[in-house]
């Protein structure tokens, strides 16, 4: 794994090589939107390279904002429900065509109550993530300041969720659950307006 630190926007170069997916993943200053910041947004769409991205003070990002709008590009999320209401919220954009391997694994995977992404990394890619990072670290000092231990773990939120992706997806067939699995992420659209609007859980359509 090849990590990438960028600071601002991707590039048209590598924009350009973006054809068919791209997994993603946010780190925040903390977990409400509008009060804490996007921090850095973690890309891959190989089993190479990952960018680090940390967008600037304004949140302009052109180049990630036409990927995350361009509909012939899969974006898979863990708990998309979140980052993506972040992305909206801080780079202006409606994230189009994507998956949430959360919402995949809780559908799917009815026999197990663990569906986190170190519980998924572990089944599905043989691989232990160390998450200590995740709630420790302050994603709003500058880039420069990251930890190659943080630039990591980062990295790797994104990194594995093509294969847990495709995984997950030959299950939700195999057991006919595919099309539900596509009702509920038109679900979580109208999921994410209402965090937006202030409707939080528990949830409206509860008694």
């Amino acid at each position: 794994m090849k990590i990438h630190k960028i600071q601002g926007d991707l590039n048209t170069e590598i924009t350009s090589k973006i054809k068919d997916y791209c997994s993603i993943d946010c780190e925040m200053q903390g977990l409400q939107p509008g009060r804490d910041k996007l921090s850095i947004v973690s890309l891959t769409f190989d089993d190479e390279n990952v960018y680090i991205i940390q967008p600037n003070k304004d949140f302009k990002a052109p180049n990630l904002v036409s990927i995350l709008e361009n509909e012939k590009i899969l974006k898979i999320f863990h708990f998309a429900r979140m980052d993506v209401h972040f992305l909206d919220i801080y780079l202006k954009t409606n994230v189009k065509n994507y998956f949430c391997t959360k919402l995949m694994s809780k559908l799917s995977r009815t026999f197990s109550s663990f569906h986190g992404l170190k519980d998924l990394v572990s089944s599905y890619c043989g691989v232990k993530l160390d998450k200590k990072f995740g709630s420790s670290t302050d994603w709003q000092k500058g880039l420069e300041n990251i930890s190659i231990d943080e630039l990591n773990y980062a990295a790797k939120d994104c990194f594995y969720l093509k294969k847990i992706k495709d995984s997950l997806e030959k299950i939700l067939k195999r057991e006919n659950r595919f099309d539900l699995f596509l009702s509920t992420m038109k679900g979580l659209e109208s999921r994410i307006k209402l965090d937006k609007a202030g409707f939080k859980d528990p949830d409206i359509f509860e008694h």
